[in-house]
């Protein structure tokens, strides 16, 4: 079984006894109107979360295949360090020697002077099996055990994943902190109330965030996902929470057991920002003057930057890491018409502020997105841009319109406060005026042909119609049989 099997694995993770992980993971990430978007392996977001933490090994249990596309794109995107993996067998996997293994390895690695904790992750098959993490010592030698679950068949999108591991440490350290006085952070220096911020962003992001709270005698403190572990005692002692990635609902749970508010949105564009600072000034109670001076000092700068560097153009947005609906509302303060936007994260109370703006402006926002929904959209609104997934870029281009990849020219940006503002005006405006050039390119490759007979063809291409009505039929007939079995 495969990434295609999510049924069978979760039946089979039902009969081993993870029904209580999975309700959980039903009930944090929904899965409507679609069961699961298209995504890279959900398992990334967590992965890459915990190798981007310093002292924090990252520890796999999965199938091979699983595990060498994983760690590929993990170094692809940057990661600087090794990923440890204990392989199985189909003997290990039903004896249970393959969790005897994972203890194994884990008290192996337990070293206080290079780590503060060890993340143990396991992928669809070890889930299905019933592998119980949660087994395993909380400590070893002084080094904390964090044991996640991350199968694809229960988390829908690797932007979620994230959440997973960030939950699961805020929780650990949540305990360690009612049990007794933890180390403080390094780098904490402030004396004034902080903001936590939930979500991965652009680095310039949060001094921008920060710089907009000064007036109101407010410091931002660390952002979830955290960089190393005493982050997240700083984290939890904050005066509020800024939850500027709507989807971090695991992690949300755990700030509000700590007495924690969570205000959604994020100050981004003049609405936005002037929204923001308000539910901000509430969470921390500060006077109406500070939260007047803040956007006194602010406002009008972020105004004009927004119409010196004017977006003009329809625009198709999607993508899947959950600045979506964020970057949707800066474009059309910038004057571009964004009629829909569409993104693989699900509804939740802190993106309502959002939607709402958005359909007020007359932008149809898709939660659960597929490829589908998007490509619809495009040909339905037949964009001067469609920004997007790498599929939806490259039918984009096909068809001669701009197309953007979100995740590498869009999120990759500033998005908050003043250097949100004329950010994303020079990209966006030189692929909209590329459209002569995208017509010049569509025109050349004309009557190339496409699918079976794309290419440069001396006769006509040996298609073999009788071959695949074939191997269609054995298709078809492996289906029924699965079918009646499980009827059985």
């Amino acid at each position: 079984m495969g990434c295609h099997s999510g049924a069978e694995l979760e039946r089979a993770a039902r009969e081993a006894g993870a029904s209580d992980i999975l309700d959980r993971y039903a009930e944090d990430y929904p899965k409507g109107p679609h069961d699961k978007p298209q995504s890279m392996c959900p398992a990334f977001g967590s992965l890459r979360v915990g190798l981007r933490m310093k002292r924090v090994a990252t520890v796999l249990s999965g199938s091979a295949c699983c595990v060498y596309g994983l760690t590929f794109v993990s170094h692809f995107y940057g990661a600087r360090r090794s990923v440890g993996y204990v392989p199985f067998s189909s003997e290990t996997l039903v004896t249970g020697k393959l969790f005897e293994d994972i203890r194994e390895s884990v008290h192996e690695m337990a070293d206080p002077d290079a780590y503060d904790a060890i993340v143990v992750t396991n992928l669809c098959v070890p889930t299905a099996s019933g592998v119980p993490l949660r087994l395993l010592p909380r400590e070893i030698n002084g080094v904390r055990i964090v044991g996640i679950d991350v199968p694809g068949f229960g988390i829908p999108t690797h932007a979620e994943a994230k959440d997973v591991l960030a939950g699961a440490m805020l929780a650990y350290a949540r305990e360690e902190i009612a049990a007794g006085p933890v180390p403080a952070p390094e780098t904490r220096v402030t004396d004034r109330p902080t903001l936590t911020l939930l979500g991965e962003m652009f680095p310039a992001d949060p001094m921008m965030i920060g710089a907009l709270l000064a007036p109101m005698g407010i410091a931002v403190g660390p952002t979830v996902p955290c960089r190393e572990w005493r982050e997240l005692y700083a984290a939890l002692d904050c005066g509020a929470v800024a939850a500027i990635h709507p989807f971090y609902t695991a992690a949300v749970r755990e700030f509000e057991a700590a007495g924690r508010p969570v205000i959604g949105s994020a100050p981004v564009g003049h609405d936005g920002t002037e929204a923001w600072l308000e539910e901000i000034g509430a969470a921390f109670a500060v006077e109406r003057e500070k939260i007047d001076a803040a956007k006194a000092a602010m406002l009008p700068t972020i105004k004009a930057a927004l119409a010196a560097n004017p977006v003009e153009g329809k625009i198709t947005l999607s993508g899947y890491e959950g600045s979506e609906l964020l970057v949707a509302r800066l474009l059309i303060e910038s004057g571009a018409d964004v009629p829909y936007v569409g993104t693989a994260c699900p509804k939740t109370r802190f993106s309502k502020a959002d939607a709402d703006w958005l359909a007020a402006h007359g932008c149809r926002v898709q939660y659960r997105a597929s490829l589908e929904d998007d490509l619809a959209a495009m040909n339905f609104h037949k964009p001067d841009l469609a920004i997007g997934t790498t599929p939806i870029v490259q039918k984009a281009k096909e068809l001669g319109v701009p197309g953007l990849y979100y995740t590498n020219l869009i999120s990759a940006r500033p998005l908050m406060g003043i250097a949100g503002a004329g950010s994303l005006a020079e990209v966006v405006n030189a692929a909209i005026g590329g459209k002569a050039r995208m017509d010049k390119m569509r025109d050349f490759f004309e009557g190339v042909g496409s699918s079976d007979t794309a290419g440069v063809w001396e006769g006509a291409p040996n298609l073999r119609p009788d071959f695949r009505a074939q191997h269609q039929k054995k298709l078809d007939k492996a289906a029924k049989k699965a079918a009646a079995e499980r009827m059985i």
